[in-house]
């Protein structure tokens, strides 16, 4: 009895061994599974992605995963900004991503808008409508020479092989409306100074006329 006790032990600290292995120490939203260990996340209700945590999961899959826990109302990144922290203006959207992890050239956020990203999922151009062309996924690799970089408390500018292709129009339509504003404001004040001036000259005329008129009836 004593043996059979000792055995049931044994297989339920085995187990929970096998339990506390079994997990991705690279995306803590992984669900695992084995033995064999299996880790997924979920990328839509009905997709779970294989994960490899061995290595850093793929932006892209990550980002899919928290708009789908943020659409669940579930917790997503437990951090919020530092405060000499840096994000792109953009933040984060819904991505396509490729079988491999890689972001699509060309990104909607399931809207009408669409733009091209960089392969850190960066917009890099306007957004236009849904006919826009993104030929290719420009390389982003934050590297010197051949050396591979590690982050820590510093200001990430995209750097892509290739610039940006940002049009002036939403700039100029800007510079316009404030040189508009300006020249109103000029505008209102010289109408302001031409009618305060043409009254005081009313009202000098009308003491000078006063004062004829009481000296040559004296």
């Amino acid at each position: 009895m004593k043996l059979w006790i000792l055995a049931v032990v044994a297989a339920l600290m085995v187990v929970g061994a096998s339990a506390q292995e079994c997990q991705c120490d690279t995306v803590k939203w992984a669900s695992c599974t084995g033995p064999p260990c299996q880790c997924t996340i979920p990328l839509t209700k009905d997709i779970n992605q294989p994960l490899n945590c061995n290595a850093l999961a793929p932006k892209c899959f990550l980002m899919k995963t928290e708009m789908l826990r943020r659409s669940k109302g579930q917790d997503t990144r437990t951090v919020g900004k530092p405060e000499e922290g840096f994000v792109d203006n953009d933040g984060i959207y819904n991505p396509e991503c490729e079988s491999d992890g890689k972001f699509k050239a060309k990104q909607c956020n399931n809207t009408e808008e669409c733009w091209c990203v960089n392969s850190a999922g960066v917009r890099r151009t306007e957004k236009e409508d849904k006919n826009i062309k993104c030929d290719k996924l420009n390389k982003f690799a934050p590297m010197v020479g051949s050396q591979k970089l590690n982050f820590t408390n510093i200001l990430v500018y995209y750097v892509d092989a290739e610039p940006p292709t940002f049009k002036m129009n939403r700039l100029a339509g800007g510079v316009i409306a404030a040189i508009v504003v300006v020249l109103l404001i000029v505008a209102a004040g010289l109408l302001l100074l031409f009618f305060w001036n043409r009254r005081n000259k009313k009202y000098r005329k009308t003491q000078v006329r006063h004062f004829l008129s009481v000296f040559l009836g004296l």
